[in-house]
């Protein structure tokens, strides 16, 4: 299917999980997460606040546990630039202040921001995933845009309730493709892509390390 037919029908399957069902698929995705990636090298992390009327994901709960217990990583939030089009990386931390935008996407209010090339890793939002590594998201072409200007080595990884379809048919090559993408069940593979370079004077690390069943497809 192509991407405007999958987008309706994940986006309505999002929005019809129930409110214990979606909590529970969202605790399982979280605990997939820290479960199969070593953070202990990561400087900075992007991540995107919830949309609470289209049922998303709650990634507070990621937010919550690296400020417990991963005091090195400074966590970014997005904020999207309506002049520029852009995705801007905003500091976001505990005590932060919210505002909802003109979509209702709660953004900080300060604007402190951090170079895209900084970020070390990058948890995506998307509607649906194919068993390439491509994704469907709502269709602005922010995150696409944003995507292309991280580091080549930075970690792309989607966030999904639902397994991959088997493809979307009109995904193009200079769409960014994930690195992996987790669902409640598993983490699902898709680039060799379980090192990264902390720093140019350091060896490098393991950050994938897999506890559960995964499955690569290329």
């Amino acid at each position: 299917m192509i991407k405007s037919e999958l987008r309706k029908i994940y986006l309505a399957k999002q929005k019809s999980l129930l409110l214990f069902e979606g909590k529970q698929k969202g605790e399982q995705i979280v605990d997939n997460f820290f479960t199969n990636f070593n953070l202990n090298k990561i400087n900075f992390l992007h991540c995107f606040l919830p949309i609470e009327k289209f049922n998303e994901i709650d990634t507070n709960l990621i937010f919550q546990k690296i400020w417990r217990e991963f005091p090195q990583i400074e966590t970014l939030a997005p904020r999207v630039n309506f002049q520029t089009g852009k995705i801007e990386n905003l500091k976001f931390a505990s005590e932060t202040e919210l505002v909802k935008n003109a979509w209702e996407i709660f953004e900080p209010t300060h604007d402190a921001m951090i170079e895209t090339e900084r970020i070390d890793l990058v948890l995506i939002p998307l509607l649906c995933f194919d068993a390439r590594g491509f994704r469907v998201g709502y269709g602005k072409g922010f995150y696409d845009k944003f995507l292309k200007n991280c580091r080549a080595n930075c970690l792309k990884i989607g966030l999904s309730y639902f397994a991959p379809v088997e493809k979307i048919s009109d995904a193009q090559n200079f769409d960014v493709e994930l690195d992996f993408c987790v669902t409640p069940e598993k983490v699902w593979q898709f680039s060799n892509k379980i090192h990264r370079r902390a720093t140019e004077d350091t060896e490098d690390t393991e950050i994938f390390s897999p506890q559960i069943d995964t499955k690569k497809h290329r």
